[in-house]
């Protein structure tokens, strides 16, 4: 577990960067993920919300707006780099009442009944322990404060990852992963989830699914995404030879070329797991 927790730190830190620069894309897909759990959080002003494996905060983000005045957001991801790319959207966006910290969502650095509500979006499956995350944000929540997740759902509801899998899979590229393993899709079933969150102690517990789109500006475009998002479709593409690189992006288009629209942009379709819980 310390191996892993080590190894997932490096590789978001390695992406960090790349995140940044298609955050904007990649929140535009995830919106409606995102406003679900705010709302579900139920914010109201001079109320403190915590972001759990926050990434660049866009979730935080939204709460902060609803818990203003007198309200406050922390925002948490283990990897410095991610914080601190966080950090300079909270700039940019000028928001006053956001606090960002390097913090693990496993050790949750604050006092017992000390927030109002909780957000992890696309992070619990992630997690080494996902039940001591969420017996941590259940510690920290005061009584009746509300959890809000998402998670990706079944692997067959999301091409937008099951084309990448498949090719880079058949190719030897990204290694299999034993079942029970934290990954994309270790929490795809509706009923681990709701089993989860009940062993760690919430209560009423509403899970839900929601379509998404991934809509690149082309082939181009989503290549350039998987690249920068991903360390291990990086790290293969880098040990490729010249042919074995372009037969690999040739594959690639072909997957997706179902997806394609007559303007050359994608429509890619992804479900998403949202669940919400209280304290």
């Amino acid at each position: 577990m310390t191996e892993y927790r080590e190894e997932s730190l490096e590789r978001w830190a390695a992406v960090a960067q790349g995140w940044k620069e298609t955050r904007a894309t990649f929140q535009r897909t995830a919106m409606p993920v995102s406003r679900w759990m705010v709302e579900a959080i139920h914010p109201q002003p001079g109320h403190r919300v915590l972001e759990l494996a926050a990434g660049l905060g866009d979730t935080g983000l939204l709460a902060a707006e609803l818990v203003a005045p007198g309200g406050s957001v922390l925002i948490t991801d283990g990897a410095e780099p991610m914080v601190q790319a966080a950090r300079e959207h909270a700039e940019e966006l000028g928001a006053r009442n956001v606090e960002l910290r390097a913090m693990q969502a496993e050790w949750i650095d604050l006092p017992a009944a000390s927030v109002d509500g909780v957000l992890c979006r696309f992070a619990v499956m992630l997690l080494a322990d996902p039940e001591a995350a969420l017996r941590e944000a259940r510690r920290v929540l005061r009584p009746g404060g509300r959890i809000a997740l998402a998670v990706w759902d079944d692997i067959a509801d999301n091409p937008w990852m099951r084309v990448f899998r498949e090719i880079f899979s058949e190719r030897g590229l990204v290694p299999e992963l034993p079942a029970g393993t934290p990954g994309p899709f270790a929490l795809s079933d509706p009923e681990a989830v709701r089993e989860l969150l009940d062993s760690a102690g919430f209560d009423d517990v509403e899970i839900e699914s929601l379509d998404l789109a991934f809509e690149p500006a082309s082939l181009d475009a989503w290549w350039d995404h998987i690249v920068k998002t991903s360390t291990t479709a990086a790290n293969a593409v880098a040990g490729l030879t010249p042919a074995e690189h372009y037969a690999l992006r040739d594959a690639v288009d072909a997957g997706y070329a179902p997806y394609v629209r007559e303007d050359g942009s994608l429509q890619v379709p992804g479900r998403a797991l949202v669940a919400a819980a209280s304290a």
